[in-house]
């Protein structure tokens, strides 16, 4: 087979994986012609991650829920209401944001585990169980901030989270040393997973891709991730918001693809019964996955709240929707048992993308709804379709 063809065949069998990158090559392409290279300024990108930050932490919680075939309603009214808790606690009690996080986390593992024993134990089906969350949260939300509608935060470290960036230690040619570094040795850590999942396979006796297909991966996607560090090392480099977010991405897909434990849940997902018959404990998988998305919950309240450094009445509205959008869209089945997380970034950057896109372009509100909704759907279809061809 020759290298193109090749290249063809690779991009079409695995067009569930390729698909949301090649998308987002084209957004970020048709926008930045579209508004003279304004799009791929510094700037916006770094604003456009910033912004996509506490949604694509929700989006990664929410892959593993749909991918065990149920849903969470619930982790956008818990994000804004845990937020006003961090809130709270940092300026009515004068607690330290370092006591301060790792309770309001807890507090979300709390509420995860909750929602998973209403689903796994008792029966109750997780649209209807988190549906009544999502309604108890934004009445919590109300009550903890009905006295003055807005919280006002003045903990900057604290705010840092949203707004702040890594220290630059030294600046070279204008570029942020240390986010450069970040990068770079994103890449080696890319090279290396990349090397080592390839040669355990031959190891094994996998088929693999050729190596110029092999090397050639390597150098788009290393490609791509020197000139994301690039752009935002020219600006203010890596926000925390983006450190954050990576870090939640790299633990989770070494959990979800590395481990027993995410073995068995892409077992659940697949098939429930099968997976019970084969002995793994379906309720205990269950729990985990609904208490880890409490916990990212509680995580993406903290970030939204440090961006706005205030807690606010509206915090939370449409936060779930916007991370099952960014899932689906990352390559998530409604079937269940088949998603990465690594999607689910890619998913929600995708999305603000669009947004981001359209803002610059002046575009009306009202048909940004209309066309993030007409993306769903196409992200939807794609889906079924792709599994229709595969059956």
């Amino acid at each position: 087979m020759s290298f193109f063809n090749e290249a063809r065949f690779l991009i079409k069998t695995n067009i569930r994986d390729y698909g949301m990158y090649i998308a987002l090559f084209v957004i970020m392409l048709t926008f930045s012609v579209m508004t003279d290279g304004l799009f791929m300024s510094s700037r916006n990108i770094s604003n456009l991650l910033d912004s996509a930050g506490y949604i694509a932490v929700l989006a990664v919680g929410m892959t593993l829920v749909i991918v065990i075939r149920h849903i969470d309603l619930s982790v956008g009214f818990v994000a804004g209401f845990l937020g006003a808790v961090a809130a709270i606690f940092l300026t009515q009690m004068g607690l330290s944001v370092w006591i301060v996080i790792p309770i309001v986390l807890v507090f979300g593992i709390i509420i995860g585990l909750f929602n998973g024993f209403l689903v796994a134990k008792i029966g109750i089906p997780s649209f209807v169980a988190t549906l009544a969350g999502m309604l108890i949260f934004r009445g919590a939300l109300l009550n903890v901030t009905e006295s003055t509608g807005t919280i006002i935060v003045n903990d900057d470290l604290f705010n840092a989270l949203g707004n702040g960036f890594i220290p630059s230690l030294v600046e070279v040619n204008g570029l942020h040393l240390l986010s450069v570094l970040v990068g770079v040795i994103g890449i080696v850590l890319y090279i290396y997973s990349e090397l080592s999942t390839r040669r355990n396979k031959v190891k094994y006796g996998f088929d693999v891709i050729s190596l110029p297909i092999f090397i050639l991966k390597l150098v788009f996607v290393s490609f791509i991730i020197g000139y994301i560090t690039w752009v935002l090392a020219g600006y203010n480099g890596f926000s925390w918001t983006v450190v954050i977010m990576l870090l939640v991405v790299v633990i989770y897909h070494f959990l979800s693809t590395k481990t027993v434990l995410g073995r068995n849940i892409y077992a659940v997902g697949s098939n429930p019964e099968a997976a019970h018959l084969s002995g793994i404990n379906v309720t205990k998988i269950t729990m985990i996955v609904f208490g880890s998305m409490g916990m990212l919950a509680a995580l993406s309240g903290i970030l939204f709240t440090a961006r706005l450094q205030s807690a606010t009445t509206t915090a939370g509205t449409l936060f779930e929707l916007d991370a099952i959008a960014a899932a689906y869209v990352g390559g998530v089945s409604s079937a269940g048992g088949v998603g990465k997380v690594t999607g689910a970034i890619i998913g929600a950057i995708v999305m603000a993308s669009l947004s981001s896109g359209m803002n610059l372009l002046g575009v009306g509100i009202s048909y940004q709804y209309m066309i993030r909704g007409g993306v769903l759907a196409a992200a939807v279809i794609f889906d079924v379709m792709t599994r229709k061809q595969r059956a």
